[in-house]
């Protein structure tokens, strides 16, 4: 069996013996973030600030004994 660096492609050589380069990859684009809109992270974001206000809300209000939003 063949060594790895005696195969064809392997060390820069074709099949036929003749060398052959390798084409330089595509330009790829720079991804721009949106600045607004109804997106995943902006919509993730949103959900765990409302948990935590939630959670926040009824931590109050267990500790106040009575509901925080109870108009007088």
């Amino acid at each position: 069996m063949a060594a790895p660096a005696d195969l064809p492609g392997k060390s820069g050589e074709s099949a036929a013996g003749t060398p052959f380069q390798i084409p330089a990859p595509p330009s790829v684009p720079k991804r721009r973030l949106p600045r607004f809109g109804f997106h995943t992270h902006t919509e993730t974001f949103n959900g765990r600030a409302a948990m935590l206000g939630f959670i926040a809300l009824l931590a109050v209000e267990v500790f106040l004994g009575h509901g925080l939003l109870v108009w007088p």
